[in-house]
């Protein structure tokens, strides 16, 4: 029987639609009737945010007499900053030329001549945009960060690989640390360990282990199982089989790991400039804190060529088959590069020579002054028209509402997804939020949130669907997401400050072009995944190209689409937090003001818990969607 048909002689059934239907009616009467009541207005000053700034004074002040840091935290400070020491003083006693010609010889290994003039190239980058210096910190900092990373990630990794039960232990806690925005590891970090490369290395270990103890949990568990049984037929014991079988098949896999931990410590090396971890990230803020591009723009260059040397160098040994081993000549030559590099900067100068430096931050503000000029009117009108049609009407609608009312509202959304444990954690959180003394700005960057994600999923449907029918238009996109994914964070704020200057709109703009490209894989990869017998039965049937799309592939890809928009808020979130430094205000500027500012501590650090909480409750809202059947399975009899 359809599902369109009556239910019972004389009874006709209710539209699915009625329900969802009645109950937003419901809350929007609710909304008109207790409309600006029930709202909580932030208060700078309230006790919470005093309470903790001042616990930070007590702790800076008893630091040096408390066991917790005599005997422990002092210790794990003193050790990362003796590995950040040890590699910051060999990059800087290598010089220039040396530097150049150790990794022009890793890469020759890697992958011959032409990953071998990348890397050297990349390097004389370095000096070229005047930041040798600068850069030498960063990759010392991204170097002890990414060896501590791997120290705990791999080990962790494999054993979650082999035993389920770990896998299932640390699956939540990894879920936390992804979700949670970079912003939010500063604050407890400053308050255990100071501020400095140390604490800025461990920020950068936090945010990177994650990808490092997944991605080697995969590869181990991805292990053929008729080879794990082989050996263990042979007589060999679980450790011999871990070292001599798991671990070599698991390479390439574990090569990848690597790379993607690398490129997570890229992206939070400059963030964490924040607490005074050296490096480029000092030249970024600058120029953010300045809102000056031609400060920016050099830095955000050489950390964008810092990740390409890298990343090509990895996936190098990565595409290297087991076997493959360098030859006696490639050691020759990669011996004979990294000798004359190293003989050579003993010899020469410590530093870049100023004569090689080129200087082009004046250029680079009169371009963006003339941008400014010239595109004002479409800039302007832009985002004017999104504060008008979404921002400004969103934002008083969730400010002026009840809170016991946008928790309803959250219950009845998140249950209606995702279901009823999802639902309630959503509440939990949003109520912690409450408790925490920031709901308005949380509802301020819940706003600029909901508009970037909405964004985010239009134009990444639209660009994955086109990839997903057309292979050519696949093939041209395909390098241009790769050198987006590849990009730090940061650098999506210089073409967005440069068109937007700083205003909100700024953060959201910066926002949608760091998410895209997940979402657009990931719509792209679901709509392909479409079984080709279903496509060509439904073309067979007389289906138009749009009946096949909306009727067939998207909703079979409904799984993908779901997951990307996951991936698009989380995304999002994170980009719009650090849009409170281009004038997003709300949760990401009381961040920023609260490391700025010791008085604003307090502030800074609660705003970072309640930016973990927002976080939280909007991933548990989508992340459970593709686990419910759809209302048509569920009725259907």
């Amino acid at each position: 029987m359809s599902t369109t048909a009556v239910s019972a002689p004389g009874r006709l059934r209710i539209p699915r639609w009625a329900g969802p239907a009645g109950v937003a009616v419901l809350f929007a009467v609710a909304y008109l009737l207790f409309r600006d009541t029930g709202t909580l207005p932030h208060d700078k000053e309230a006790p919470q945010f005093l309470a903790v700034t001042d616990l930070r004074e007590w702790i800076d002040d008893h630091r040096n007499e408390s066991p917790l840091f005599l005997y422990f935290l002092n210790y794990i400070r003193l050790f990362v900053d003796g590995v950040y020491t040890f590699f910051q003083t060999v990059l800087t006693a290598l010089n220039w030329p040396g530097l150049i010609g150790v990794l022009g010889a890793l890469g020759w290994l890697a992958g011959g001549r032409r990953v071998a003039l990348l890397a050297a190239a990349g390097v004389g980058a370095f000096g070229v945009l005047g930041l040798w210096q600068s850069s030498v910190d960063t990759l010392a900092l991204v170097a002890a960060s990414v060896l501590l990373s791997l120290a705990v990630g791999v080990p962790l990794g494999v054993w979650a690989g082999l035993s389920a039960r770990v896998r299932r232990v640390l699956t939540p806690v990894l879920d936390v640390m992804q979700i949670m925005p970079t912003f939010a590891y500063l604050a407890p970090l400053v308050l255990f360990f100071h501020i400095g490369a140390p604490a800025g290395a461990i920020a950068t270990m936090i945010y990177s282990i994650p990808p490092a103890i997944r991605i080697t949990a995969l590869a181990v568990e991805g292990v053929s199982a008729t080879a794990v049984e082989a050996s263990a037929s042979l007589g060999a014991t679980r450790r011999q089989t871990l070292f001599k079988v798991q671990l070599p098949l698991a390479r390439s896999t574990m090569a990848l790991a690597v790379n993607q931990t690398i490129m997570m410590a890229l992206s939070m090396v400059v963030i964490a400039n924040l607490i005074s971890a050296p490096g480029l990230g000092g030249d970024i803020i600058r120029g953010l804190s300045r809102a000056q591009v031609g400060i920016m723009l050099p830095a955000g260059l050489a950390i964008v060529v810092m990740a390409v040397v890298l990343d090509r160098m990895l996936m190098s040994v990565a595409r290297r088959q087991a076997h493959a081993r360098a030859g006696r000549l490639d050691l020759v030559v990669a011996a004979a590069l990294a000798g004359v590099g190293v003989v050579a900067g003993f010899a020469l100068p410590t530093g870049w020579p100023d004569g090689l430096t080129v200087t082009f931050a004046g250029a680079v503000n009169d371009a963006v002054r003339w941008a400014e000029t010239t595109w004002y009117p479409v800039t302007t009108f832009v985002k004017d028209l999104t504060s008008a049609v979404l921002l400004n009407p969103l934002e008083g609608l969730l400010i002026s509402a009840p809170w016991w009312l946008i928790a309803l509202a959250v219950l009845a959304l998140a249950w209606r997804v995702s279901g009823l444990r999802p639902a309630l954690t959503a509440l939990g959180c949003l109520l912690a939020i409450a408790l925490l003394g920031v709901w308005e700005h949380a509802m301020q960057t819940m706003t600029t949130v909901a508009v970037a994600v909405f964004v985010t999923l239009v134009v990444g449907l639209l660009l994955g669907v086109a990839a997903a029918r057309s292979p050519r238009y696949s093939a041209i996109q395909r390098p241009l997401l790769d050198a987006a994914q590849t990009m730090p964070a940061f650098v999506y704020l210089l073409p967005a400050l440069a068109l937007f200057e700083t205003t909100r709109f700024t953060a959201i703009f910066a926002s949608v072009i760091y998410a895209v490209p997940p979402v657009v894989r990931l719509v792209e990869d679901g709509i392909r995944g479409v079984p080709a017998t279903v496509v060509e039965a439904a073309a067979s049937a007389g289906s138009t190209p749009g009946q096949l799309l909306w009727k067939v592939q998207l909703p079979m890809a409904r799984r993908a689409i779901l997951l990307a928009a996951n991936q698009g808020i989380v995304m999002t979130l994170a980009m719009v937090v650090v849009g409170g430094l281009v004038g997003a205000g709300a949760l990401g500027y009381d961040v920023v003001v609260g490391f700025s500012q010791r008085t604003d501590f307090g502030m800074g650090f609660v705003a970072g818990i309640a930016t973990v909480l927002l976080g939280v409750m909007l991933d548990r809202i989508t992340q459970g969607a593709d686990r419910r059947p759809s209302p048509r399975k569920r009725k259907r009899t």
